[in-house]
């Protein structure tokens, strides 16, 4: 199963990364900042649902991909007309022990905190820094969460200059820590119980408790944390329910594979990518060790030539089906050479799809922003009925809808 799940994902992000194209809101953007030229982010959160929102000045990010919004339209008192008009600071709170606290997220803004819960200003705010917590500076760079456990106690780092108050949630006490060696951190973020500091349009990744930076860094944001042209292309993982799926650049798992996927689907425990005429299998475990011998072309791991468009294998099959311009070709995994078993032409609006799944709730075929289901291959490969077209919708991506 976990399988299966890791290639629906990677076909849903070759999809959105290879395929999608702009939408309205995108090609009108007009001065909308665009993260994608480098951007030094004010503040970046998560959501209590677990979406991450990226601010600068009097806009933010919704998720990792996107044109920018006016803040006020998600936190409607963030404007001019309530003096809030850009934040300096924001984190979602953990504090399991109190629910009326925990999963809020607040914002700070000079000696200010606001605190949200379902895009609502909790009645009471704003209020002065020092009410809330106690020891805490005003004016501050950036905040980040840190559970027990990753932290020796529930508690919020606050950023200011080179110095960290650690701010115990429990006993609201502050400790002060000097960390020189970390840039000047203008945004944190707590990711996949990671810790990462923005600053300029790049990131380094720390550790919450002794500040210590191992790897090589800083590395570009433009990479990891959104989805930009020429930055490398990503797939998606589903870490929890609730954090919802987060991209990477497919080298990060992939590493012999540059430049973007044609197509993906898995196979008795290995995972197949197709890139121009070249096909790389990937043992589908951790840490996805290419099969000695690969890269091979198409025609020798296939007996298939041409550009693939997509390509999908329903669980329990051994077919895998490749779409390849106006048609559907079918080729047999079980033998050796491999045999092209179907051949068959498919109507206008699927020549060319951007990618294909197969799971249990049928096939799913992607072109563009939108997806076409069917329950079955031999409803697809008949073609008599145009399947309805369906937007990708965030409960799948978690993209806006």
């Amino acid at each position: 199963m976990k399988l299966l799940t890791r290639s629906l994902f990677l076909c849903l992000a070759f999809c959105l990364t290879n395929g999608a194209p702009a939408h309205p809101e995108d090609a009108a953007v007009g001065a909308l900042p665009d993260r994608c030229a480098g951007i030094e982010f004010d503040a970046i959160a998560p959501d209590e649902k677990g979406t991450t929102f990226f601010f600068k000045g009097s806009h933010l990010w919704k998720g990792f991909r996107g044109a920018a919004h006016l803040s006020n339209e998600f936190f409607k008192e963030l404007d001019d007309d309530h003096n809030i008009g850009h934040v300096d600071a924001a984190f979602r709170m953990h504090d399991a022990e109190n629910p009326d606290d925990h999963d809020h997220i607040y914002f700070f803004l000079d000696d200010k905190v606001f605190s949200y819960y379902n895009h609502t200003l909790e009645d009471g705010y704003p209020k002065g820094i020092q009410e809330d917590f106690p020891g805490v500076p005003a004016h501050l760079d950036a905040a980040v969460e840190c559970p027990k456990g990753e932290c020796t106690t529930d508690s919020v780092l606050f950023f200011k200059g080179h110095d960290v108050h650690v701010y115990d949630i429990a006993t609201k006490t502050v400790k002060i820590k000097t960390w020189p060696h970390l840039p000047v951190c203008t945004a944190a973020l707590r990711w996949q119980e990671h810790y990462y500091c923005f600053h300029g349009h790049n990131f380094t990744r720390f550790n919450p408790v002794s500040g210590e930076v191992n790897g090589t860094y800083p590395k570009d944001a433009r990479h990891y944390f959104m989805s930009c042209p020429n930055f490398g292309r990503m797939y998606m993982r589903l870490d929890t329910r609730r954090d919802g799926l987060h991209a990477f650049p497919i080298t990060r798992a992939w590493k012999e594979v540059t430049g973007g996927v044609d197509a993906a689907f898995s196979y008795t425990d290995k995972i197949y990518l197709i890139k121009d005429d070249q096909v790389y299998i990937y043992k589908a475990a951790a840490p996805y060790t290419l099969i000695e011998g690969y890269p091979k072309t198409l025609k020798e791991e296939l007996n298939f030539e041409g550009h693939v468009d997509a390509a999908f294998l329903c669980p329990g099959e051994h077919i895998v089906h490749i779409f390849k311009g106006s048609r559907l070709y079918g080729v047999d995994l079980t033998t050796t050479p491999r045999i092209v078993t179907r051949d068959l032409p498919m109507p206008a609006y699927l020549h060319g799809p951007d990618a294909a799944l197969c799971g249990p709730g049928g096939i799913k075929v992607f072109k563009g922003s939108h997806f076409y289901h069917y329950d079955t291959v031999l409803i697809l490969a008949a073609g008599r009925h145009i399947a309805l077209m369906e937007p990708i919708t965030s409960a799948m991506m978690g993209c806006q809808d």
